[in-house]
């Protein structure tokens, strides 16, 4: 979970790594670190705790030259946050400098062994073990030196390296932890996410797991298992503009602004709406298998399980397909019971969710056929995946994901038409799913359009210290992301609960300073979460209630209302969750929360 940038070329690296960095600090802010080789043996190690943003004002650039060099931003993990344990780490000889994201799990025991050597250790991080590891086995060739120690670690790891003895290479390596080269004019660019690279070039090459790769200013070479790999160049579909903030105040603000875009992405040139068909070239090659398939399992972590559980209820509901669901990081430890019948659905908003690709591992192992959803081409999922869809939602910088769900949710749309027309769902009911489908962009542009309205709301609410989120069907999943949204941004304790659960304990939580936000548009149970608002409101209970427009009922029963589009019942989730984010943001920006980079959080989850 931290932020990887490396150069080599023709240009001077250091506002190279430190733009990159600071494109990456969403991947982790506690602290960062440049390693640069200068002409004439020069060498220059900075490293700081706090933002990236502020060395700029601590280093000069115009000081700092040379051709060649590594950056890190990092989301602690071993280790306190302090200048010491920050990358980049160096053995005993300051010949050897690297930048790792991920986690060494034997860490302790090659250090113990490394001390009675006589190594002696500068910080308290596992990612120091590495430098000392290839320091010991250097003999004039760094990527054999690096071959050699990454057979004694265990754990995930993308790297990285510099010698100072050879100071015209970079070495990198990856190992379940996403690592990318951009290819650009006589230079190449190391980082762990795509943001970092666009300035310079959409080229990109992704290291698969056990490949090392020595970068030269002219020439790569990648190889594993010491036998030389030919890797295909692939290119970032988005361009620079996209993440940047342009001219909103937060990341996250924008990128709920682009939600319609989102849809209307994720959906375009996807129907065929005469037929009542949806056409997804990713999976139709394995159509037959898919027809044949008797169960679904759907897994994510955080909002990408929500999504998988909107997946669930769409599968069953109109696809007639029996469906699962799972959170990844407790996937493969309960030992799932998985077939060739089986397809098992994977979504991650990255692509490198560390449990989600293990679990995807674990599924491919008991021959299910496995599904990928995922915004980033390229990605470990997208390419370990037997098939797989685009959500096409371009750049997600704010660590709470908006847009992304919203991607998400409308490819399981499109994918549930497609499994239901291989099976049940006729002609008329897709046709109506569709059709709707194609106006909600247009519905959720009103909901943006009225945000002011939340943001009152939302000021008269900062004043509550707790908050309940209930929801039924189709939006049992928004309030659990409903919670997830408040408590990740503004930090107030908030918990989603399917709302029949209320009056089997959590209702005695309810008095008039806990309020409940609850979900309940006109659709097939709407009349149940009434009963349910009724049992909060005779406990005095504060009622926020998410409602179809229309529905004057509710505004004698709810003490506020925020009003969404009418829908279908299916499409529900997009426009009710849209309302809860906006929620939960001026909510943090009314508490003056720092909305973009919430505290002890990073944005892609890549170690378990």
């Amino acid at each position: 979970m931290c932020g990887i940038v490396g150069y080599i070329g023709q240009k001077q690296a250091f506002p190279i790594l430190l733009k990159g960095l600071k494109r990456l600090e969403y991947r982790g802010y506690d602290s960062y670190g440049f390693f640069i080789l200068g002409s004439k043996e020069e060498k220059f190690l900075l490293k700081d705790v706090g933002k990236i943003s502020r060395a700029s004002q601590k280093f000069s650039p115009s000081k700092i030259r040379g051709n060649i060099g590594i950056a890190h931003t990092r989301w602690a993990t071993t280790g306190a946050i302090t200048k010491e344990n920050a990358h980049p780490h160096f053995g005993d000889k300051k010949e050897i400098f690297l930048v790792h994201n991920g986690i060494i799990e034997n860490y302790k025991a090659i250090k113990e062994q490394l001390l009675k050597e006589g190594h002696k250790f500068s910080s308290q991080t596992d990612t120091e073990v590495i430098a000392h590891l290839i320091e010991k086995y250097y003999k004039g060739n760094l990527e054999k030196a690096v071959a050699k120690a990454l057979t004694k670690i265990r754990g995930t790891y993308g790297l990285a390296i510099i010698s100072t003895k050879e100071p015209d290479k970079i070495v990198a390596a990856r190992m379940s932890s996403p690592l990318i080269i951009g290819v650009g004019e006589k230079e190449f660019i190391i980082a762990s996410d795509p943001s970092a690279i666009i300035d310079r070039t959409k080229k990109i090459i992704a290291l698969d797991d056990n490949e090392i790769a020595v970068i030269r200013p002219r020439k790569i070479t990648i190889l594993k298992n010491k036998k030389l790999q030919n890797k295909k160049i692939q290119f970032i579909t988005w361009s620079s503009k996209q993440a940047q903030k342009g001219g909103y105040p937060h990341f996250m603000l924008k990128e709920m602004m682009e939600i319609p875009e989102t849809i209307n992405n994720a959906i375009r040139g996807r129907i065929i709406l005469k037929k009542g068909l949806v056409k997804l070239g990713g999976i139709e090659r394995e159509a037959k298998k898919l027809k044949k398939i008797q169960e679904a399992i759907l897994v994510g972590c955080g909002t990408s399980s929500y999504a998988a559980l909107v997946g669930r209820t769409m599968l069953e509901e109109y696809a007639d397909l029996p469906a699962k669901y799972d959170v990844g990081s407790e996937f493969r430890y309960r030992q799932p019971v998985i077939n060739k019948k089986d397809l098992a659905i994977f979504l991650s908003q990255s692509g490198e969710t560390a449990d989600t690709l293990a679990a995807l591992k674990e599924a491919k192992q008991k021959g299910a056929l496995t599904l990928g959803i995922t915004n980033v081409v390229g990605s470990s999922q997208a390419r370990e995946t037997d098939i797989g869809i685009y959500t096409r939602s371009g750049p997600e910088i704010a660590v709470a994901s908006t847009k992304s769900l919203v991607g998400q949710i409308s490819v399981l749309i499109l994918l549930t038409i497609f499994l239901g027309r291989q099976r049940k769902m006729t002609t008329k009911v897709a046709r109506d799913i569709l059709t709707h489908l194609e106006k909600l962009p247009l519905a959720a542009q009103k909901i943006l359009e009225e945000r002011n309205k939340i943001k009152k709301i939302a000021k008269k609410y900062s004043q509550f210290s707790n908050f309940v989120f209930l929801g039924r069907k189709y939006n049992y999943p928004i309030a659990l992301e409903g919670a997830l949204k408040l408590k990740e941004i503004s930090y107030i304790p908030s918990e989603g609960l399917a709302a029949g659960e209320m009056k089997h304990g959590p209702l005695a939580l309810i008095n008039k300073n806990f309020p409940s936000v609850i979900i309940c548009p006109s659709d097939s149970v709407y009349k149940k979460v009434v009963n349910n608002i009724e049992e909060i409101k005779t406990r005095q209970g504060p009622i926020l209630a998410i409602a179809s427009e229309g529905n004057k009922e509710i505004q004698s029963l709810a003490d506020d209302v925020i009003y969404i589009p009418k829908t279908l019942e299916i499409l529900n989730p997009i426009l009710a969750v849209i309302s809860l984010q906006l929620f939960a943001y001026y909510m943090a920006v009314q508490l003056g929360r720092d909305v973009d980079k919430p505290r002890n959080l990073a944005k892609s989850v890549t170690v378990e």
